[in-house]
């Protein structure tokens, strides 16, 4: 199988991934709860991984590195810690459900009003818009680093400086970037970037987190044991217990740990420029082929190793269940839980199938996908 669904998870790891989980499983014991050897150790694992996590992203507070169990967690956790009653928040038509469901629940909740900076039909953000979109309540600004869709990337740092022009915080959701895209947060001037494991991270699954800044408080969204000030009736205060409660999951922590060691010492910048790589050929393969269509802008906007397309007269799913059993090639077909980009691209009846790669996608990878393209394309004429 060649595998080119990385935008939903990745398959291969570094060894040392698995190696650390398998270790980690064997000897570590319960971190913060307990002074054995093995539950220190367990406590020291744990700790090294926000370090690491901080260091991956330009952070300068490891103890507000918050772990939660995926990106959707971290978002929920960001947005129903920040959020108040009477608050407004602007957000985009490339988000993902993980963004775009908690934001509809506490508008149907009446807890929140919310306005959608536009996409277009050829996958751009209209972030013009935005300046428009503020109100005196406005509290957030929610946005993607890039479309899990189209891969298209958005200017962060631009979002993020608007926001806080007009007095309101910038959450950012790094699901698709995070280990694909150098990532400094202290750069961007994002309040709370969310990120994920086991996508470009290449960690395991069940791992993923949040970044809050120093100046930012948030409300817990899950109460319970935190394995220090148990007299304390609430979520202690200090950070990272105020926002973690229960045992964090330390085996897949460890491997996520793992992961980002690795990815310090290749260094980000090589994943990114592979990735464009397999991507720029990826496309200029495709480009000839009859009845195919790519979407998203490509005129000089930068990108994630994703494209999303479709073959003229050919429902998605069929096409992506011709890759995989004719041809061995893993894609993903559907609406990729983006509904409005799909709304804005004209997709969300056909849906599109999706090609993402990874550190470990090869040319050939790439180059057996183009083939494999145009002859079911030749074969429908």
């Amino acid at each position: 199988m060649i595998y080119l669904n990385n935008a939903a998870t990745t398959i291969q790891k570094p060894p040392e991934v698995a190696q650390a989980v398998v270790a980690a499983m064997a000897g570590a014991g319960s971190s913060a709860r307990g002074a054995s050897a093995d539950d220190l150790a367990a406590a020291r694992s744990v700790a090294g991984a926000r370090v690491r996590l901080a260091r991956l992203f330009g952070f300068s507070h490891p103890e507000r590195v918050i772990f939660t169990m995926n990106a959707t967690m971290a978002l929920n956790t960001a947005l129903f810690g920040l959020l108040k009653p009477g608050d407004h928040v602007i957000t985009t038509d490339f988000e993902h459900n993980s963004v775009l469901r908690p934001l509809h629940e506490l508008e149907r909740r009446g807890v929140i009003g919310l306005d959608y900076v536009r996409a277009d039909a050829a996958g751009r953000l209209h972030t013009e818009e935005l300046e428009g979109l503020f109100r005196p309540n406005t509290a957030a600004v929610v946005a993607t680093h890039a479309s899990n869709l189209t891969g298209a990337v958005t200017d962060a740092a631009a979002l993020a400086a608007t926001a806080h022009a007009h007095g309101a915080r910038f959450i950012l959701d790094a699901s698709q970037t995070a280990g694909a895209l150098p990532l400094d947060a202290g750069a961007i001037g994002a309040d709370v970037v969310c990120f994920t494991g086991h996508k470009a991270l290449m960690g395991p699954q069940g791992t993923g987190g949040l970044l809050v800044a120093p100046d930012v408080e948030l409300a817990p969204l899950v109460h319970g044991g935190t394995g220090v000030k148990s007299a304390d009736p609430f979520q202690p205060a200090s950070y990272p217990e105020h926002l973690e409660a229960g045992t964090v999951n330390g085996h897949g922590l460890a491997g996520l740990d793992a992961a980002v060691g690795f990815l310090l010492e290749l260094g980000v910048f090589r994943v990114a420029s592979h990735e464009r790589e397999l991507r720029e050929r990826f496309c200029a393969g495709v480009g000839d082929i009859p009845g195919i269509t790519v979407y998203g802008a490509h005129d000089g906007q930068a990108h994630t190793g994703v494209v999303a397309l479709n073959l003229a007269g050919m429902d998605s799913s069929t096409l992506a269940d011709r890759l995989a059993q004719d041809f061995g090639i893993a894609t993903r077909a559907g609406l990729h839980c983006a509904p409005r980009m799909h709304a804005a691209l004209g997709t969300l009846e056909q849906g599109a199938v999706r090609f993402s790669f990874c550190w470990y996608t090869t040319a050939s990878d790439i180059d057996a996908a183009v083939s494999a393209l145009r002859e079911i394309a030749r074969a429908r004429r």
